[in-house]
């Protein structure tokens, strides 16, 4: 079950087809970069109020469930 497919978009049009939220130019990398530089769900939604709590969740998903 893709559980990030309705949050977590590709499109060449977006970001060069980078994978992005809700194809906004705001990337899954971008989210993860932010949780891994310790900002929390809380300030990533405080600081931009485009994003939801799902849209951090997907994230976490999708870049967990891509194979190296």
């Amino acid at each position: 079950m893709l559980v990030y497919a309705e949050r977590i978009t590709l499109n060449p049009k977006v970001h060069s087809g980078k994978p992005t939220i809700r194809n906004m130019r705001f990337t899954v990398t971008h989210m993860l970069e932010l949780l891994a530089g310790g900002m929390s769900f809380q300030e990533i939604l405080d600081d931009y109020p485009y994003i939801e709590m799902e849209d951090i969740q997907a994230c976490l998903y999708y870049g967990s469930s891509i194979d190296n």
